[in-house]
């Protein structure tokens, strides 16, 4: 089994839209400081300031994060450990073969026990279901090679 990258987007980024999310974080964050700074008196009256301020600075961030690529939500498999990123935000997780008590596959997701903590649970969404039956079948195969029992579930509603 080799390493494995699935994303989880609909579509892929042009160098162009990468480089004009940076330009727009950049931007945004730049407006931010220039209300900061020319505008202080109009910040210490009110509040409405401080949240707009607040939300400029938090999305040039995220618009950086997502021009560089650490936003891009992904499944990537290898032999001794499989990576899940499923949220554009949060840092990726790592589950170790020592770790999964057992794995269930549902139709649109993938429900990994895990021993001694929390539980996690991996959707697909219906965005792009191209990618659901490669992925299983990954899956599949990292459970095999790791001794990791497997149940094949219909979701429950």
């Amino acid at each position: 089994m080799e390493k494995k990258l699935f994303y989880l987007e609909q579509h892929e980024s042009t160098k162009f839209t990468n480089a004009f999310h940076v330009v727009l974080g950049i931007l945004c964050i730049v407006i931010a400081l220039y209300w900061l700074i020319f505008n202080f008196s109009m910040v210490k009256a009110g509040g409405s300031l401080w949240i707009t301020l607040v939300f400029l600075v938090l999305f040039g961030i995220y618009q950086i994060l997502a021009g560089t690529g650490k936003t891009k939500k992904y499944i990537s498999t290898e032999p001794e450990k499989i990576v899940l990123k499923q949220n554009s935000v949060l840092p990726p997780v790592e589950l170790k073969p020592s770790d999964i008590e057992k794995i269930e596959l549902f139709p649109l997701s993938i429900y990994f026990r895990m021993k001694g903590r929390s539980s996690i649970r991996f959707r697909f969404g219906l965005s792009s279901p191209e990618i659901i039956e490669p992925v299983k079948t990954e899956i599949e195969e990292f459970a095999g090679l790791g001794n990791i029992p497997m149940e094949t579930k219909d979701e429950e509603f």
